[in-house]
């Protein structure tokens, strides 16, 4: 039988929610750092090259998601009421999505979102944001990380978003009532 995200899922869920919830205080941060680890399982499993080092690679990952959570400082809450971006008539989910992570970025932080707009809509390097904004380029890489650490965030929390293979949103769902203001889920 195949090695699966499923059958991972399966067999050792409870055993790693168990190992992060003994190093992290909070069931609700355990489960964050749970969904974690699977997203990284997900999308590293072709790495796993001998399925007789699961448990032990899964417990690596884990650790890693760890270290991670503990290396972030606490992330600025966005504001509650983010105005609704102008959106074109007609548009597909893909670019209303666009339109409200504009408007998500105009409303981070200011070193954040101005980290974010030069690389994500400017397009320059980490080298050139860290000259511009006086930022070693670790420093830039770290402002640039966090701000979509925060967009994401802000996402997440408003709706949940499915994606197909290529990366295009091809179905949304409410969680707040923000969705309302920026058309992106059906009701």
């Amino acid at each position: 039988m195949p090695v699966t995200t499923e059958s991972i899922w399966r067999e050792f869920s409870e055993q790693l929610r168990a190992f992060v919830r003994r190093r992290i205080p909070g069931d609700a941060a355990a489960d964050d750092i749970l969904q974690e680890v699977f997203l990284r399982v997900h999308t590293r499993l072709e790495t796993l090259k001998d399925v007789r080092r699961l448990a032990p690679w899964l417990y690596a990952i884990t650790r890693n998601a760890l270290a991670d959570h503990y290396r972030r400082p606490p992330l600025a809450s966005l504001p509650e009421d983010i105005p609704a971006g102008e959106e074109p008539a007609g548009c597909g989910k893909t670019e209303q999505l666009a339109a409200y992570l504009l408007t998500l970025i105009r409303c981070l932080p200011e070193g954040y979102r101005r980290a974010v707009e030069l690389y994500e809509l400017e397009g320059l390097t980490q080298k050139e944001i860290g000259r511009r904004l006086d930022l070693s380029v670790s420093g830039a890489k770290s402002r640039i990380q966090r701000g979509r650490r925060m967009l994401k965030n802000a996402l997440l929390a408003c709706c949940h978003y499915e994606f197909d293979r290529q990366g295009y949103v091809i179905d949304a769902s409410r969680r707040q009532a923000c969705c309302a203001r920026h058309g992106l889920c059906d009701s």
